[in-house]
C-alpha cells in the first residue's frame, strides 16, 4: 500500500540536520579524531628523538582518564570517608568534593601547546627583555642520565619569570610539568597553563583531603617518569636571599620511592639570576614583615599599566634598554637512590619521625647546591661593592673592588658571568642598569648608592652574598 506523506519544509531540513550529525558522528568525527591523533602521536615521536629527557605516556594520558585513575585510587577514597566522617556530611557530597580538587590539580598536556605556542612564545618574551644566557650548561652529566629515571629540576624563585625563562632554555632537554599557585587561576590564562602541562597547587591549604589528592597526584607523576620543575622556596624571595626549602611536593616525590624499582628519581639544580627582576618593588616592599603571616601582595594595575606605557615610550622614543642579563645554570644530577644508598635507609620503612628528618636533609642539601648554581651578575656585583663602601668610589676604584670580587668569587668555585669575557664591560653594563634605574648617583666621578634605594641595592646584592666566602679578599 502506497501512502503518501506530507511534511512541512522546516520538518525535512530538520530530519536532514539530525541524519548528517548522525552520519558525522558515527563515521567521519571518529575517522578525522583517529587521523589528528595518528599525526599527534608522529610527531610526539619525532619529538622524543630529540629531547633529552622523553615525553612520558602518562603525560599524554587523557585528563579524564586521570581524574577517574586517581577518584578511585584507595588512599583517596579512605581520605573521603574520613573526611565525611570529620564534618558530618554523605560520603557522596565528599567524593564529589574530591573530583573538584582533582579536576583543579590535573593538567591536560597538549605538545602542540607546549612546543608551538608555549616554548616559542617563552623564547619571544625573554629575549625582548633580557638577554639570556646559560652559565654552567652541564650537558653531559644530563645526557648521562638513565632514561628510564625522573628527573626534577630544582629551583631557585626570583621572578615569575622563571617559569617563562626556564621553560625557554630547557626547551630542548623535555617538557616540563610545574607546580603553579593560585596566582595563575584566571580565566583563559588557566587553561594555556594546564595545557602546557602544569598542575595548580594550593600553597597554603590546610584540608587534608585535599593534600592527599595532590600527594597521590604527584607520586603517580614522579613514578611515571615525568619531568617535573619545582621551587622550594614554595615563594618569591622577598629580600634576594633564598629562602628556607618548603618540603611539602618533595616529600610527595621522594615517600613512597623503593630504591630496588628500575626507576630511580634525578634531582638536577637549576640557579636563576636577574639583572632586574620586574616585580623586585613590589617584592621589596614585604621585606620587612615579621609577624610571622605570609604578606599578600596587592597588584595596582594602574601601576603595572603605567609601567608598560612607560616602555612602549621608551620603545618608540628609542631610549629603551633591555633590562640587563638574565642567566641560567644547571647542577650535578642528584640521584635519590645514591643519596638513600649512602645514607643507608629505606624511606618506606622507616618511622614518621625519621622520613620527616631524611626528607629535611635532603630539602638542605638540594638547596645549598640550588645556591652553588645561582650566576653572577653584573648589577649584583656592582650592588655589593657600592652597599659596603664607607664612601663614594671613583670608576677606578669600583672596577678595582669588583674585580677582586670577582677573584673571590671564582675561587669559591662560583659562576660570574662576564659578557663578551671583558671585565671592564661587565661593570659598566652593572653601573649602567643601576644609573638607568637612579639606583646610584654618579657626582664629581664618583658613585655612590641612592640612599632612597637601599633596600633594593640589597635585594640584588642578597642574590650572591652566600657565594662570597668569609675570607673573601675584598677590600671594602
Amino acid at each position: 500500500m502506497e501512502t503518501t506523506v506530507t511534511l512541512p519544509v522546516w520538518g525535512l531540513i530538520l530530519i536532514l540536520l539530525l541524519a548528517s550529525i548522525a552520519v558525522l558522528d558515527r563515521l567521519l568525527v571518529p575517522s578525522v579524531r583517529w587521523a589528528l591523533r595518528r599525526r599527534a602521536n608522529r610527531a610526539i615521536d619525532e619529538l622524543n628523538t630529540r629531547l633529552r629527557l622523553r615525553i612520558q605516556p602518562f603525560k599524554l594520558t587523557k585528563r579524564q582518564v586521570l581524574i577517574d585513575q586517581l577518584l578511585f585510587d584507595p588512599q583517596v577514597i579512605t581520605a573521603a570517608e574520613l573526611h565525611a566522617q570529620e564534618h558530618n556530611i554523605p560520603r557522596e557530597v565528599a567524593m564529589e568534593k574530591a573530583k573538584r580538587y582533582a579536576r583543579e590539580i590535573i593538567p591536560s598536556f597538549s605538545a602542540y601547546a607546549y612546543f608551538k605556542v608555549g616554548t616559542r612564545l617563552a623564547r619571544a618574551v625573554s629575549e625582548l627583555l633580557y638577554r639570556v644566557r646559560i652559565g654552567i650548561a652541564n650537558e653531559k652529566a644530563i645526557e648521562n642520565i638513565s632514561p628510564k629515571s625522573s628527573v626534577v629540576f630544582v629551583i631557585n624563585h626570583r621572578s615569575n619569570m622563571d617559569y617563562v625563562l626556564v621553560t625557554y632554555v630547557a626547551a630542548q632537554s623535555s617538557a616540563l610539568s610545574y607546580a603553579v599557585g593560585e596566582w595563575a587561576q584566571v580565566f583563559l590564562l588557566r587553561s594555556l597553563i594546564r595545557s602546557m602541562g602544569a598542575y595548580f597547587v594550593r600553597r597554603d591549604s590546610r584540608n587534608a583531603l585535599y593534600r592527599k589528592i595532590l600527594a597521590r597526584y604527584v607520586e603517580m607523576a614522579t613514578r611515571a617518569g615525568v619531568v617535573q620543575a619545582v621551587f622550594p622556596e614554595g615563594g618569591l624571595t622577598r629580600d634576594g636571599k633564598l629562602r628556607a626549602p618548603k618540603l611539602g611536593l618533595l616529600s610527595y616525590m621522594v615517600q613512597g620511592f623503593d630504591p630496588h624499582d628500575e626507576r630511580d628519581v634525578v634531582f638536577i639544580p637549576v640557579g636563576v639570576n636577574y639583572d632586574r627582576v620586574l616585580e623586585d618593588r613590589v617584592l621589596t616592599q614585604n621585606a620587612g614583615h615579621t609577624d610571622g603571616k605570609r604578606p599578600k601582595f596587592k597588584p595596582n594595575p594602574f601601576i603595572f599599566l603605567r609601567f608598560i606605557g612607560r616602555q612602549i615610550w621608551l620603545r618608540v622614543t628609542g631610549h629603551w634598554h633591555r633590562f640587563g642579563y638574565a642567566c641560567v645554570s644547571f647542577g650535578t644530577p642528584l640521584s635519590l637512590r645514591d643519596y638513600l644508598a649512602r645514607a643507608g635507609i629505606d624511606l618506606r620503612t622507616v618511622s614518621h619521625h625519621i622520613r620527616v628528618k631524611e626528607i629535611e636533609r635532603l630539602g638542605g642539601e638540594l638547596m645549598n647546591a640550588v645556591g652553588d648554581m645561582i650566576p653572577a651578575l653584573p648589577v649584583s656585583l656592582v650592588a655589593t661593592v657600592l652597599l659596603k663602601a664607607p664612601r663614594p668610589l671613583t670608576l677606578f676604584e669600583v672596577k678595582g673592588e669588583v674585580f677582586r670580587l670577582m677573584s673571590d668569587l671564582e675561587d669559591a668555585g662560583a659562576y660570574v658571568h662576564i659578557p663578551r669575557e671583558d671585565r671592564d664591560y661587565a661593570i659598566d653594563v652593572g653601573l649602567r642598569m643601576l644609573k638607568l634605574r637612579h639606583l646610584i648617583t654618579e657626582e664629581l666621578e664618583r658613585y655612590q648608592i641612592n640612599p632612597k634605594e637601599v633596600v633594593i641595592l640589597k635585594f640584588y646584592a642578597n642574590a650572591i652574598a652566600h657565594l662570597i666566602p668569609p675570607d673573601a679578599k675584598t677590600a671594602i
